[in-house]
């Protein structure tokens, strides 16, 4: 079963812990969680960006 990001993210936001979410949604393992906190991690990323002189 798969589970939107945004979901889980908000249920997280709202204070859940990991365990009260796999509580209420049995299909999640501890390790869907952590890739769902990988994914915003990863779009945060800031690449360094140098202008080169003309």
């Amino acid at each position: 079963m798969r589970y939107p990001v945004e979901m889980v993210l908000d249920l997280l936001s709202a204070g859940m812990s990991t365990a009260e979410i796999q509580a209420d949604y049995p299909d999640l393992e501890a390790a869907d969680i952590t890739a769902v906190l990988q994914y915003p991690a990863q779009l945060a990323r800031v690449q360094r960006v140098e202008i080169l002189p003309a």
